[in-house]
């Protein structure tokens, strides 16, 4: 019961629910008791109103009576029988019980109608008055008149125990239909992508939810607004940085050509290393403000190999030094859906991340697989792996993950994030060897394109559960 009560001040459709429900059934109550008395009184209305026929009818037929021996007549019910007899010849009467006439009514009986009691039972009893001065009774048992009177009024409340239930249906159902804009609503803004920040379409919604859609609508635009902001902020900043680190680590490279003691060498690589990794963060944090970017970049279909070639010529360097072994696994070409540079982009860091976090001597592999309309690029390699744990950490801009001698700004697979999410792509995290749990699989599923450059494309493709 409390569980409801917190339910019910909770939801509004319940709430809403609950109240047209109660309403129907106490109009429904009342209405009903309304019917049942109103039809009694006009069954006993016309019960009575045939007591002046039979009664008017014997006047207008001059009819005279005589009270024969009792015969079974077909036909003729005891129960409801109209019985008419003079009221003087109540002292004729034989018995003392209905069966026969005449019936010993009270010959004082004023003229009209009334209900009393002869021979054990109750009657409804018309005295009346004819041309020629006789009295007559006109009487029938009162329990009957009651008992078809009662079956009348519970004929009459059928059409309230129909309506009753169908109504709760169609209430129901209507109050369900009227909060289904917001439920569709809610489903929408559910399934949007945290960088989605476009107004919300509030032509098809009802006019009280309108207002309630254009004060998000307004927030979105200033949440847009603020992130944007920043996203120039650091861009410029990065920028404005970027040369004056340039020209440091110009300054330490032709530093490191002149002759100098053990002692300084000593003090001079620590401070030349980390002019590289300053110089190197201030780039990635350009690549992820340019991937974070809300600018349009026109999507065309890209060859997967010509990106993967791009990436190891520009990091086979860094790879000898480590001594990794790295290749592509697949020598058939693929086109995707996307833009050139942010596939690139998005290779060079998976990639890059791989051969820093692989163990000297290690391997790296790069493959691509097609399943239907899904291409799935692939980055192995040889290292202990992401736990399960931490793979929900790995996006968030500046993680590292603990326990690895390997220096970095931990933006990589950030930029790999933005960009994933600007293309619509889904990104899966797996052990490279599920048996032994280590080595990692960075798989990226993408829209397949066509073979031709500027091929039509397919907006924001619905992957499969990997």
């Amino acid at each position: 019961m409390v569980g409801f009560k917190k339910r019910l001040n909770d939801s509004v459709q319940l709430r809403l629910s609950v109240t047209l429900s109660l309403a129907i059934l106490i109009v429904a109550v009342l209405a009903g008791i309304f019917a049942f008395a109103s039809t009694i009184n006009e069954s006993h209305e016309m019960q009575d109103e045939t007591l002046r026929q039979v009664a008017i009818l014997f006047d207008r037929q001059k009819m005279t009576l005589h009270y024969p021996v009792v015969e079974q007549v077909v036909g003729d019910d005891e129960e409801s029988r109209v019985s008419v007899q003079y009221l003087s010849d109540s002292s004729k009467a034989t018995g003392n019980d209905d069966a026969t006439t005449p019936l010993p009514f009270p010959t004082t009986l004023a003229d009209g109608l009334s209900t009393l009691s002869v021979a054990g039972e109750n009657f409804r009893v018309l005295v009346r008055t004819t041309v020629g001065g006789e009295r007559i009774v006109v009487a029938q048992e009162a329990d009957v008149r009651e008992k078809e009177a009662r079956k009348s009024a519970w004929r009459s409340l059928l059409p309230f125990l129909i309506l009753f239930p169908v109504l709760l249906l169609v209430v129901s159902d209507l109050v369900r239909k009227l909060f289904r804009p917001i439920a569709t609503l809610s489903e929408e803004i559910y399934r949007r992508d945290e960088q989605a920040l476009h107004p919300i379409d509030e032509n098809h919604l009802p006019t009280e939810i309108r207002p309630f859609v254009v004060a998000i609508n307004r927030m979105l635009t200033r949440v847009s607004q603020s992130m944007e902001t920043q996203r120039r902020f650091i861009a410029d900043a990065a920028h404005e940085l970027r040369s004056p680190m340039t020209a440091l680590s110009l300054q330490a490279e032709r530093l490191s050509a002149i002759e100098m003691s053990t002692a300084a060498y000593e003090r001079f690589l620590p401070l030349s290393l980390g002019i590289e990794r300053s110089r190197k963060l201030i780039d990635q944090m350009l690549a992820l403000a340019a991937a974070q970017s809300s600018s349009d970049r026109k999507p065309t279909s890209v060859s997967v190999l010509k990106v993967y070639r791009r990436a190891l010529e520009d990091l086979l360097p860094l790879a000898e030094r480590r001594h990794i072994d790295i290749g592509v696994e697949s020598f058939e070409d693929v086109q995707v859906v996307g833009n050139e540079m942010d596939l690139f982009i998005l290779v060079r860091n998976l990639v890059d991340n791989a051969i820093r976090y692989t163990p000297v001597g290690g391997r790296v592999d790069l493959a691509v697989e097609l399943e239907f309309e899904i291409v799935i690029l692939e980055v192995k390699d040889s290292g202990k792996g992401i736990s399960a744990e931490e793979q929900l950490l790995v996006f968030d801009p500046f993680y590292r993950s603990l326990g690895t001698d390997e220096s970095g700004s931990g933006l990589g697979l950030s930029i790999v994030k933005a960009i994933a999410d600007r293309l619509g792509a889904h990104i899966r995290m797996s052990f490279a060897d599920e048996m032994n749990k280590n080595g990692l699989c960075v798989s990226v599923w993408l829209k397949r394109g066509k073979a031709e450059a500027g091929g039509p494309v397919i907006d924001r493709p619905e992957f499969p559960n990997p």
